[in-house]
């Protein structure tokens, strides 16, 4: 039987099944961090369970952190004592922990890949619907709640029903100016945020072929916001390459097999799936939301729709103080965050460096730069970005989640508008009352360096 990537992955983990029921799935890596772990592990402590596989699980602290003076002593009292949680936990139970201050830290969802710890055709979880960044390595990987922490923390394994499969087929050759973000935020502003409810969705074509790990990354990332349990692309050359070498990948010989192994992965010709799109990559633009959902996007070109009158629709707009009809091109923002588990890897800021290098931010504009670890953070000192990024006016901050969620210190006030690179434009998701706008590294860039956001289309050669 013809079977594809998900299935192939799938199936290798099944340890056991409930005749028409759910299935018991193997989880190869267990990732945590410091606000969704400690209710599990206070579970199995009073059902005294000891943690059944702890060298499977590796923390961090990125959620609810400071990202200044990460040297000094937290003074928030909720992130103090979830950090220190984290930190008596994982010593206590033998977890693997890179803390602030350590040389591994970072966000979750940049520090595994970028160690090795990800590998294609594993099965991966965490307490983060981001979790499906990880798929971008032909892995099976998704969000879990805190009571799966625990039972994954008891058993290494969960109880599940076996999702339906999704394809997305995007082919052509992308325009100037548009990145990875620009494509996954057109494709959830055409299905909507629904679509992959009740499906794991491959990636397939050659527009994510061609792309960087990191471009694949930021795409699996926000599988989650058109509803899917998690997004996948097939492991090829340019996944070994990324992977080989890495601190935690396997080495010689051995890497040897496993490439061999992954080869294997890829979806039969002829294998069917459940749902499909297709989508021709000419007809991709520079995108921007306009809502508070990532399906509310619209090409930088376009005008927000005039015919939707849904009572949800309404309120949205209201929220961010937008009209029907109404361009988002030279809106005035004084808000720019680059940084989140989608794009706060190095080369987004690569990106981002070479359109403001010789620029200047705009006086009004609050720019953010927060590297995703702090290899991320080595590699721009080593390459000269940050007297770029210093340079143009911008704020480079310590490693962590950031602005992208309103957890820690680094929010933006009511009423204002951030555009952000982050993967959510929920109402108060960057704070109370801010207003939300997703957009590529590159078109943030091109806001804080106009203070209004700009077709970048036109200023590319």
């Amino acid at each position: 039987m013809k079977k594809t990537l998900f299935d192939k992955v799938w199936d290798s983990h099944v340890v056991d099944k409930v005749p028409n029921g759910p299935q018991v799935l193997y989880i190869d890596k267990h990732l945590i961090h410091e606000v969704t772990s400690p209710q599990a592990f206070n579970e199995l402590e009073q059902r005294n369970i000891p943690l059944f596989r702890p060298e499977q699980i590796v923390a961090t602290a990125d959620h609810n952190v400071p990202t200044e003076n990460q040297h000094l002593p937290i003074k928030d009292a909720l992130s103090k004592n979830q950090v220190e949680q984290l930190t008596k936990n994982c010593e206590k139970h033998g977890v693997t922990l890179y803390g602030l201050g350590h040389k591994y830290q970072g966000i979750v969802h940049v520090m595994a890949p970028e160690l090795g710890i990800t590998q294609p055709g594993m099965t991966m979880v965490c307490g983060d619907s981001h979790t499906s960044t990880h798929g971008a390595f032909g892995t099976i990987a998704f969000g879990i709640g805190t009571s799966q922490v625990a039972q994954v923390f008891a058993s290494q394994c969960l109880l599940l029903q076996k999702p339906k499969s999704l394809r997305v087929n995007v082919n052509g050759k992308l325009a100037k100016g548009v990145l990875p973000k620009d494509v996954i935020l057109y494709i959830i502003s055409k299905i909507g945020t629904n679509a992959g409810t009740g499906y794991f969705c491959e990636y397939a074509g050659n527009v994510f072929k061609e792309m960087s790990m990191e471009g694949r990354m930021t795409v699996c990332n926000m599988s989650i916001e058109m509803g899917a349990r998690g997004g996948m692309i097939a492991p090829d050359e340019t996944t070994f390459e990324y992977v080989k070498g890495k601190e935690f990948a396997p080495q010689g010989e051995e890497f040897d097999k496993k490439v061999a192994y992954w080869k294997t992965l890829p979806t039969d010709e002829g294998a069917v799936f459940d749902k499909e799109y297709s989508f021709d990559a000419e007809d991709i633009a520079p995108m921007v939301t306009y809502g508070t959902n990532p399906g509310m996007g619209i090409k930088i070109s376009a005008n927000i729709p005039a015919d939707i009158t849904d009572a949800s629709f309404e309120k949205s707009l209201k929220y961010m103080g937008f009209e029907k009809g109404e361009s988002l091109l030279d809106k005035a923002v004084n808000y720019v965050f680059i940084g989140s588990c989608t794009n706060s890897r190095i080369e987004d800021f690569r990106i981002v460096a070479d359109y403001i290098k010789g620029k200047q931010k705009a006086d009004n504009v609050n720019a953010l730069i927060v590297p995703g670890s702090q290899q991320v953070a080595k590699q721009i000192k080593k390459e000269g970005l940050t007297e770029v990024f210093e340079a143009a006016g911008f704020k480079i901050r310590q490693p962590g989640c950031s602005a992208c969620l309103g957890m820690n210190e680094d929010k933006v006030p009511s009423g204002e508008y951030c555009v952000s690179t982050s993967n959510r434009n929920f109402e108060g998701r960057q704070g109370p009352g801010a207003r939300t706008i997703l957009a590529s590294p590159l078109m943030a860039a091109a806001t804080a360096v106009n203070g209004k956001i700009t077709d970048i289309t036109k200023q590319l050669n």
